[in-house]
Formats: structure tokens, sequence, C-alpha cells
């Protein structure tokens, strides 16, 4: 990272720059939306790899950890957890050398995958059921800097923009006496830094980091600390030669890799517009949300590479906001459910509903499908029957219509009990449905089957 903290010494710092409070506000809008995803998964890395004291601790860096069992209310680290593929993460430090990770080979109809998520929450590189099969194999993970030979038994290598990078595992649960079968596949996922798994001594360590106690997702919204843990981020990040325009304009406020952002040396009335830009990045945040909830932009246009994302932001916050860690479309592809049919938001204190899928409509896929609900804070819904979610692998406990359809009730209250096995719990208020389509056929992807909607039964 030599080379690029030189380019940004290059950078006239805040306190040289005549900014009016239009630009800074400007500035800051465009800085905040950039970097949101970026501090929001410092967050999560750090509770999960970093503090061994938060109860949502994982594992140490580098060290695959394996969480066999469904996730449930009591999860709470990130919104819209799966609650149907138990979980399995590794917090990657790719500084020293890289890592070997293996996989081991599945039964044919049951889905795995890992998914590699770099510092700016990129979706940089699969293996699993769609990409490499259920064969498994050896890939190799390293960082921005490496410049080694790839040993022999190697089948891929992927590289990470970022020297921490993480890798989150999925292994399709078939239902709960299939535990044991998923803690067996789990306990086949290894990790090796490169050194260990070619028999050779270890290369010298990394600098120890001095990792800052990380804002609270509440306090992401509005303290303009933020800006110093961006700086801190973006010190372990390459910066992509398309960025560089724009850390030159985020410099102006002291923002970038090996920068000081200090708010107490700002005017006040510069310091007002960056909290106003960061006003201005939540307004657009949320307008946005508006055209997702009308059906005018698709969720599957949020998640992604780099290659996929281009320069849209606004779109990688988002993401990181309503669903971190999501998978390209063309892993899972993910229908929300904000509206009624009638365009109104759910509500299950005021209505119930319901969700048909007509006889040959259920989702397309190559693995399988879900529908979980949420609440208004995206977290899992605490109900009588501990249902988060109706999958396919139900589909033989579910009730058909007479003509072979499918309805689910989604409400607060227990149905009639001849409905229940087709209940959907809400909580008492607003909620959110999330549909996730594993693995979807072509047409899931190229809107030939067409998502149903939620319609008021009262």
């Amino acid at each position: 990272m030599v080379a690029l903290l030189a380019f940004f010494t290059q950078v006239p710092m805040a306190a040289a720059e005549a900014l009016t409070p239009a630009q800074a506000r400007s500035i800051a809008k465009q800085a905040y939306t950039y970097g949101f995803p970026l501090v929001d998964h410092y967050r999560v890395q750090y509770t999960y790899f970093q503090d061994r004291q938060h109860p949502e601790f994982k594992a140490p860096w580098n060290t695959l950890h394996n969480t066999a069992r469904i996730y449930t209310p009591d999860d709470k680290a990130y919104p819209t957890p799966n609650a149907d593929t138990p979980y399995s993460q590794l917090g990657a430090d790719l500084r020293s050398e890289p890592l070997v990770l293996t996989l081991p080979a599945v039964e044919k109809g049951r889905y795995y995958s890992a998914q590699f998520v770099d510092a700016y929450t990129y979706n940089f590189a699969y293996v699993g059921s769609r990409t490499t099969g259920n064969g498994g194999g050896r890939f190799l993970l390293a960082g921005p800097d490496w410049k080694g030979t790839v040993p022999a038994g190697i089948d891929k290598v992927f590289r990470s923009e970022t020297d921490f990078a993480f890798v989150f595992y999925r292994t399709q649960l078939e239902g709960p006496d299939d535990l044991v079968n998923v803690r067996r596949i789990q306990a086949g996922y290894k990790v090796q830094p490169l050194s260990a798994y070619l028999g050779q001594p270890a290369p010298s360590a990394a600098p120890p980091v001095d990792f800052p106690v990380p804002l609270s997702a509440a306090a992401e919204r509005s303290d303009l600390a933020f800006f110093k843990q961006l700086n801190f981020v973006l010190g372990y990040c390459s910066i992509h030669p398309s960025e560089r325009q724009l850390m030159t304009e985020f410099a102006k406020l002291g923002i970038g890799p090996g920068m000081t952002f200090d708010e107490a040396a700002l005017p006040d009335e510069i310091r007002e517009a960056i909290k106003a830009g960061i006003a201005d990045a939540w307004k657009d945040f949320e307008s946005l949300g508006q055209q997702v909830a009308r059906g005018e932009v698709s969720t599957s246009r949020f998640l992604g590479s780099r290659a996929f994302l281009g320069d849209n932001y606004l779109y990688r916050m988002r993401a990181s906001v309503t669903g971190l860690y999501g998978n390209d479309r063309e892993e899972t592809l993910y229908p929300p459910f904000y509206l009624d049919a009638n365009g109104q938001k759910l509500d299950a204190s005021r209505h119930r509903y319901t969700l048909r899928f007509a006889p040959g409509q259920l989702p397309p896929v190559n693995a399988f499908w879900s529908l979980t609900l949420y609440d208004a804070q995206r977290l899992l819904v605490a109900n009588p029957l501990n249902r988060y979610l109706i999958n396919s692998t139900m589909l033989a406990d579910l009730t058909r219509d007479p003509d072979g359809g499918i309805t689910l009730y989604i409400q607060h209250q227990a149905p009639a009990k001849a409905q229940q096995s087709n209940w959907l719990p809400a909580p008492d208020g607003p909620f959110y449905v999330a549909g996730r389509l594993y693995w979807p056929q072509p047409q899931a992807l190229d809107g030939r089957w067409q998502v149903p909607k939620i319609h008021r039964l009262d």
C-alpha cells in the first residue's frame, strides 16, 4: 500500500482547501454514499473476528467458524439474515500470505456455496454448486499485493482488492433432522495459510493492527466520526484506477487512506454542511427504496462485483443497509415484498394477507426457494411456531388448494386450524418478506416467471 499512500500525500489536506459549504455538502454526500458499505461491513467484521467479548464473535482472523444451526430472532448483527442455509464464516487477513480453502464433495442435489466479499462489499468470486459443482476442490485466496507462485493442486485462484476479505459459506439444510448432515459437510471446510498447505515455514507476520472500536449501526447514520472509520478501512484497500479522481475530491475534506478527518478543526458552517450531506445521502437512499417498493427498480441490480455495479455507489449502499452480504443475481434472486397488491405497506397489526402460487408457478430454481419474514428492522420475528420462513423443502407439508396451487397465510394471529400448515407468522406491526431463489433458472432471471403479489385478506 506504500504507493497508494504516496499518491494521497500529494493531495492537499482539508485545511488547505477553500471549500464553500455547498461544495463540502456535495463531497460529503458522495463520500458517505461511497463509504457506508465499507464502514458498516467493518462493524460486522470487527464483531465477528476481532471483538472476543462480543456475543456475535465467531473466530479469530483466518480461522473458519461453522454455525451448525439456522438463524433466529436473537441474531441481530446485520439485517435480513438467512434462515435456511446454516452459515460458515471466514475473516481473511491476507497481508502476509494467501489462504488455501478446501471444500469437500457434497451429494448431488444439495446446494452449497462460498461467497468471497472484499472490504468494499463487492462479491468478487464464488465456488460451490453453481460455479464449480458439488465435487469440492482447493482454492487460493490472495490479497492485492501477493506476487508468489501458485502451487500444484490448486483449482482456482481468487484475488481480493483489499487486504481483508470475508468468505461466507452457505450449506443447504433440508429440514430440522438434517443438521447432522450439515455438520458433516461443514467439518470438511478447511482453511490453511499457504505456507501450512506447502509444509513450509510461515513468512514474517504482518504488523499488528490497532483496530478502532466501530460505531454502532445507529451512530453510523449521522456521527461525523464515520469518516475517521472510513479512512481506517481505506488504508487496507487498493484504490481502483477508476476511483482516483473521486479520492482526490474526497481528500478535500480529509477523507482517504492515510488522511486525517478532523471534525473539531472544521469551521462550523463546513461541519454543518457535512452533516447536511449525510442527510442528503439518506434522502437518496429513501427515494431509491420507494422505487424498489413500486417495482420500478429490481433489488437484483444492487448486488454483485465491481464490474457489475460500476460506479453506482447508491446501489451498493442500498444493498449494504437492506441485505448486507447478499448474493449476485445468478446465485440468488431476491424478489422483495414491501407492498400489498394495492400498493400499501404491509402491516399485520391492521390486516391479514395471502400469497398464492398458481398451479405450475412455483419459483423456478436449480436449487431451492424460500420466503422469509422480517420485522420493520429487517430482523427475524419471534413466533409460537418458531417458523421464520416457508421454503421448497416444506412443500410436502403444505396444504394444496383444490386446483393444486398453494396459498400462504401471512398474519399475526394464527389462522384457522386447516390453514396453519401454510401460516407464515408476522409481527403485530409492519413487516417485510424476502424471497430467495437459489441458483435461479433463466425464466426467473429474464422475467418470464412473474413474482406473485401479496393480497389483503380483509
